[in-house]
């Protein structure tokens, strides 16, 4: 409700999708920033300049309504049970399974080792860096922050990729790394949820058997989906009918992966893989390939541009304490050192002796951006202490990231290529 008018979903989509194309055209007119870090400033400068206003004249109400009015989104269902299965098919469209396949070690340890390991180390420094600023949060929740904002997002990441002219393998094995370690992070975030809000002391066989039943189960049925998908667009060729099956792809396994309890996320993105490999090259033809990467690149656009809009307009739902401003800054510098850790020590486990370069370690490390799902992640949290605190930390992590890290990492990569290629 705004203003004595009740909002429907469709006049909250509409209303999304309009600021979405206003600030669009400002960023692409004016501005020329990437989409996400463009429309991610625009979106926090026009949540500032409401929490501002609201400031100047109390009267008027702009910060009840705009917060009242983004809550209305449910923003954590919007993401994580429909755009999220739509953005992660899309980016697996674009991934060569036999350029993945050459990283195949690395994305399996970095997305389920390196997950666990970042997981840890956030969780025990944001405990500590909670102490120290003197908010009280309990050993729990300081894990299921590290959870949430472990993962690497796969919309940010894509787009780092598609800027920075890094080689083949190394793209197919970042690109397939985010893909499959927002589906383990989500696993286990929502573990320890589960043990922070019963109370119950957390047991490690419990979390393994959960996360064996949904991880393995979102393998499964992305195969059997997949392979189906793939048999049907071979018996017949007409690209309107195949684009829809990759609709129903997504949307009717995403839906079938919640009853089952296997993981929608890590389905999607086998599914994916597998029609955009070998469904492009042995089920489409020309004209139904170019449709169908047409078609899901411009779905692909719309939910970005929307989503990373959303991310700048959330600061007006966080409270205004000052020690959550320097818990979230404080908190940068610990998630860039655990993401550093979760990629050195398993890289050098599994290659004790193979030199990597400077490349191929920065491009995974600060081109590992945090984004929408571990805003989706913290706003999903139930209410109360906890909410508010992991929220202010994890906005402003995200905020440097997509920001900070999203605008460097192809300037930093160009700069670390001419320097290995003139060694």
């Amino acid at each position: 409700m705004i203003g004595g008018l009740v909002l429907t979903p469709f006049d909250a989509a509409a209303i999304l999708i309009v600021l979405a194309a206003a600030l669009g055209y400002i960023n692409f007119r004016f501005l020329k920033l990437p989409s996400s870090i463009g429309l991610t400033i625009m979106g926090a400068l026009a949540s500032s300049i409401v929490v501002g206003l609201d400031r100047m004249f109390p009267g008027a109400g702009l910060d009840h309504d705009v917060v009242r009015f983004i809550a209305g989104i449910d923003f954590h269902t919007t993401l994580m049970e429909g755009m999220l299965s739509f953005l992660l098919f899309a980016g697996a469209l674009h991934v060569d399974w036999k350029e993945m396949a050459r990283g195949r070690w690395p994305i399996l340890i970095l997305s389920t080792v390196g997950v666990v390991l970042s997981t840890l180390l956030v969780g025990g420094g944001f405990l500590l860096l909670t102490q120290m600023i003197g908010l009280e949060l309990p050993a729990i929740w300081c894990f299921v922050f590290g959870a949430l904002i472990s993962p690497t997002d796969p919309v940010s990441v894509m787009g780092v990729l598609e800027r920075a002219h890094v080689s083949p393998a190394l793209e197919a094995t970042v690109a397939g790394e985010s893909l499959f370690n927002d589906g383990v992070g989500v696993v286990i975030f929502a573990i320890l949820l589960a043990a922070a809000v019963s109370g119950a002391p957390f047991s490690i066989p419990d979390g393994l058997r959960l996360f064996a039943i949904e991880a393995g189960g979102g393998v499964m049925l992305g195969l059997v989906i997949g392979w189906i998908a793939f048999r049907a667009m071979c018996s017949i060729d007409d690209y309107k009918v195949e684009v829809l099956i990759s609709l129903a792809v997504v949307m009717g396994g995403y839906a079938i992966a919640r009853p089952f309890h296997a993981s929608g996320p890590v389905a999607m993105a086998v599914a994916g893989l597998i029609i955009g490999n070998a469904g492009v090259k042995h089920a489409m033809s020309d004209t139904t390939r170019d449709y169908l990467h047409k078609f899901w690149d411009l779905i692909d656009d719309i939910l970005n541009t929307v989503l990373f809009l959303l991310i700048g307009l959330e600061v007006v739902t966080i409270p205004g304490d000052i020690r959550l401003l320097v818990l979230g800054v404080a908190a940068i510098p610990l998630a860039l050192a655990a993401r550093t850790v979760s990629v050195i020590f398993p890289l050098r486990v599994i290659r004790p002796k193979h030199r990597y370069g400077l490349v191929a370690p920065v491009t995974l490390i600060w081109g590992g951006l945090r984004g929408g799902i571990s805003i989706a992640l913290a706003l999903g949290l139930p209410a109360g202490p906890a909410r508010s605190v992991i929220l202010a930390a994890t906005y402003v992590v995200v905020l440097f990231s997509v920001i900070v890290q999203g605008g460097t990492i192809k300037r930093l990569l160009e700069h670390l290529t001419r320097e290995e290629a003139a060694s």
